[in-house]
């Protein structure tokens, strides 16, 4: 049996009907015949939902393999499959927190020729897809969206497009980043009372570190012959960009920058900053406040650790309606700390592994004293697993030349754990520190806070630094997942497009977290699965996406995205 067609003509043209029929041999014709078994209609007509159900229906009459082959067009082609999902929801919480439109609006370069800004936001998206995905180099980026995935709107850049959308990006970053943050505190209703900054640094595979140029009091080139500004009467200093200082990776030995961020309760990226490798901490934070008093939020009080508790710098966070939670170094050996950790009184339980004790010592601040008895088992074993060692090492020392005994006493001093329990007497003999040891036991599982804001409670201030946690968890996620490093670039102003590139895919993983309530990596690896299929034929090419899983569809419930079309695209063949 097959499908025959007939035409008739009438006044409004030729018109096709459509019949099921099958050859029956005809003796007096001496040939076969065709025998109309069923009249479908008029082609245009056509219920094509019921001749679906009649395929679906006699399929069952055979085996699965036997179906499929039956049913598959013998000349459609499989030509590729790419992973679909992943840019998929990418794309549409791209376009919900209004990206796209903000890209056009921020303006054309402030020099050069005028660029398509639609095209421009199709690169930028999916540069900041591929830190999300599959993070690369540009040039290794550029051939990932050509040939691995399927990006709406882009079928195909080079490298060198992508780095024009970064020389753009570069220009226009502190209005994006304003825009970007209203449209996500729109989203998700965004209540930016607490306000978690903190830096790292990250490093490059160079020999030699960048000359030094004038800068601004912000790090940022000078682009005239002005002099550097200046602040409390001195200069700040000439300093080129990736240069080498004190690594928080334990690699000094490599050039550095300086990367700050800003997160809120909810581990949400606010916004993101660089500096060259001599930038202090110390003098940071004041750069940071004044920038983000700009964009008009609430009261805010400031969570950070102790590398910016400086007297000048807390003052600084008080102007205004802002105040500051800040942690404090126990052993500074300051007045204060020594007052604090001297007073009596009894320990609030506020969870299973945190009591709290607030004291007064200042009319201004107040002190919060926190215990962790997890941390405090802890902090005994590595102290008497220290002891235990420097003991094996100084015994029998006293029969040592001094030179030999000198000699050992440089090497401890190269390692601090076991230099903080050692002591030397003044005939030069190398004695356990038993004071010193007394005076760590009582600081055991604890961390010392100060807070300028008079209405927190201090359970609050407790729990509210010990969510400085989530601006970790974010260095974390941009070294790990987006691949912060290695930085393939040598231009300054592309380095710094980069940080803000991780930044925006950073802010996109965060969001699809909050809303799913999963890891980026379970989501990440179901979308990987839901795959783009090209096939081609007489009649063209088309692309269509495989089925939802249940797992897939309960992801895009929960991220309110619609399912995607099945076929994405239809190409005729050309006549």
């Amino acid at each position: 049996m097959y499908v025959k067609t007939t035409k008739r003509e009438n006044k409004s043209g030729t018109v096709r009907y459509l019949h099921l029929a099958h050859n029956e041999w005809d003796p007096v014709k001496g040939r076969a015949v065709p025998k109309v078994l069923f009249t479908f209609g008029r082609e245009d007509d056509l219920d094509r939902d019921a001749v679906r159900r009649l395929v679906a229906s006699l399929s069952r009459l055979l085996e699965p393999g036997e179906a499929l082959a039956s049913t598959a067009a013998g000349d459609l082609e499989f030509v590729s499959s790419v992973p679909f999902g992943g840019t998929y929801v990418l794309d549409h919480l791209w376009r919900r927190l209004r990206i796209d439109r903000i890209v056009g609006q921020v303006g054309q370069p402030k020099r050069g020729r005028r660029r398509d800004m639609s095209m421009t936001e199709r690169v930028l998206f999916s540069l900041v897809a591929n830190r999300a995905l599959a993070p690369s180099s540009k040039l290794a980026a550029a051939d990932w969206v050509t040939h691995d995935v399927h990006v709406e709107g882009l079928p195909a850049i080079d490298d060198d497009a992508c780095y024009r959308a970064m020389d753009w990006l570069h220009e226009v970053t502190d209005d994006l980043e304003k825009r970007v943050f209203d449209e996500v505190a729109n989203l998700l209703n965004l209540e930016v009372d607490l306000l978690f900054f903190d830096t790292t640094s990250t490093y490059f595979e160079l020999e030699e570190a960048d000359g030094p140029v004038a800068r601004d009091d912000k790090g940022r080139l000078l682009t005239d012959d002005r002099p550097p500004a200046e602040e409390d009467g001195e200069s700040a200093d000439q300093a080129g960009f990736r240069a080498f200082g004190k690594s928080k990776d334990s690699r000094d030995d490599l050039p550095q920058i300086v990367i700050g961020m800003s997160v809120t309760r909810d581990g949400i990226p606010v916004r993101c900053w660089c500096w060259p490798s001599n930038a202090s901490d110390q003098t940071l934070i004041r750069q940071v406040k004044d920038e983000m008093r700009d964009w008009t939020l609430s009261k805010i009080v400031w969570v950070t650790d102790r590398g910016f508790s400086s007297e000048r710098n807390r003052r600084y966070l008080r102007q205004g309606d802002n105040a500051y939670i800040v942690g404090e170094k126990l052993r500074s050996g300051s007045p204060e700390v020594k007052a604090a950790l001297s007073r009596q009184g009894r320990y609030g339980e506020i969870a299973q592994n945190m009591r709290v004790k607030e004291v007064r010592i200042s009319d201004t601040e107040r002190f919060v004293i926190c215990h962790n008895p997890e941390a405090a088992t802890r902090d005994q074993h590595i102290r008497e697993q220290l002891v235990s060692q420097l003991t094996t090492l100084i015994e029998d020392t006293d029969k040592l030349s001094d030179f030999k005994r000198g000699e050992l006493r440089g090497k401890i001093a190269d390692k601090p754990g076991l230099n903080r329990y050692l002591r030397t007497t003044p005939s030069g003999k190398l004695r356990i520190d038993t004071a010193k040891i007394k005076t760590e036991e009582n600081l055991d599982g604890k961390y010392l806070l100060r807070c300028s804001d008079p209405d927190l409670s201090a359970e609050d201030i407790a729990l509210g630094y010990k969510q400085l946690l989530e601006v970790e968890r974010g260095w974390r996620d941009m070294k790990q997942i987006i691949d912060l490093r290695p930085v393939y670039h040598r231009l300054e102003e592309r380095i710094r497009a980069h940080v803000v590139l991780c930044w925006l895919a950073l802010l996109l993983i965060r969001i699809i977290e909050t809303s799913a309530d999963a890891t980026w990596t379970t989501v990440r690896r179901e979308l990987d699965r839901l795959h783009l299929g090209t096939f081609t034929g007489p009649t063209g090419l088309f692309r269509q996406v495989t089925a939802l899983t249940k797992p897939q569809r309960d992801l895009l419930a929960k991220l309110n995205i619609p399912a995607p079309k099945q076929i994405i695209a239809l190409e005729p063949a050309p006549r």
